[in-house]
């Protein structure tokens, strides 16, 4: 689910190739770009409709990102159609394998690096935007990194009809969309219905870990995120986090740090009730 927003910690796409652009509609139906790569609704009518904390973004897929996707996604991609659980061990083909959730990866430049750094995690990387899926897919298959999946969907519906209670091992949500506008902060991810849906995934002691660089709505995380009852904040004082050695500092990021933008770190573990 693309949740990145445009900040200068949002990964930039990659220039590997002449760009391509999506098909426009011109009313009528169209084959999908990719036959056998993510689905444009993969969820269809299955499940309802509701208000939504991302909104699918047209851009265009580089000839490297179109290749990686139809080369790559019938191996390490799945379409989110909630229409069947989930087996994590048979998806990374470990049953021993610790598997964290990453909803909104952007171009998957920090996932990768992460994946790499902690080859004995798996990271199931969830978003919608089709660049940064394939994007991410050829990160992994450079870097030989066979413990990224790409989940291609609404991961509200990933956690709740697809995966199995107790079992992640962490929750990572870095540059959600801020959605600034007060009419649209309903739209915002980390709210109290989300962090209950969450909780009932997480192993008890996993660990949730937000970051955003928009200062109203990390004050709205901490102070939702300190009322669920599901979660108990790492920092003694209650507080942010210094950001942790395991995520790494963008490019983008640090460019928005030398202009003296402010990120937060917010790191809430699953209480063992």
């Amino acid at each position: 689910m693309s949740e990145n927003h445009a900040s200068p910690s949002a990964p930039a796409p990659a220039a590997d190739a002449a760009a391509a652009p999506v098909p426009a509609q011109q009313g009528r139906r169209r084959e999908p770009m990719f036959p056998d790569g993510p689905a444009p609704d993969p969820a269809g009518s299955h499940h309802e409709r509701r208000i939504r904390s991302f909104q699918p973004r047209r851009s265009r897929v580089t000839t490297g990102q179109g290749e990686a996707l139809r080369r790559l996604w019938p191996q390490w991609g799945l379409d989110i159609d909630g229409l069947s659980k989930l087996d994590l061990g048979e998806l990374f083909g470990d049953p021993g394998l610790p598997v964290v959730l990453e909803i909104g990866f952007g171009m998957g430049e920090a996932t990768a690096k992460m994946a790499a750094a902690d080859p004995g995690t798996g990271i199931l990387a969830c978003d919608v935007h089709t660049p940064g899926q394939g994007n991410l897919l050829g990160l992994a298959e450079r870097n030989g990194l066979d413990n990224i999946r790409v989940a291609n969907g609404d991961a509200i519906i990933l956690l709740r009809e697809m995966l199995a209670p107790d079992s992640l091992a962490g929750l990572r949500v870095y540059f959600p969309d801020p959605w600034p506008k007060k009419r649209h902060h309903k739209r915002r991810l980390i709210q109290p219905e989300f962090l209950a849906l969450a909780a009932t995934r997480l192993a008890p002691g996993a660990l949730l870990h937000c970051a955003t660089d928009w200062e109203p709505y990390a004050e709205q995380m901490l102070e939702v995120l300190s009322a669920a009852p599901d979660f108990e904040n790492t920092q003694a004082d209650g507080g942010f986090a210094p950001r942790p050695e395991f995520r790494p500092l963008t490019r983008f990021e640090g460019q928005g740090l030398d202009k003296g933008h402010v990120v937060h770190d917010l790191l809430f573990r699953r209480k063992a009730h």
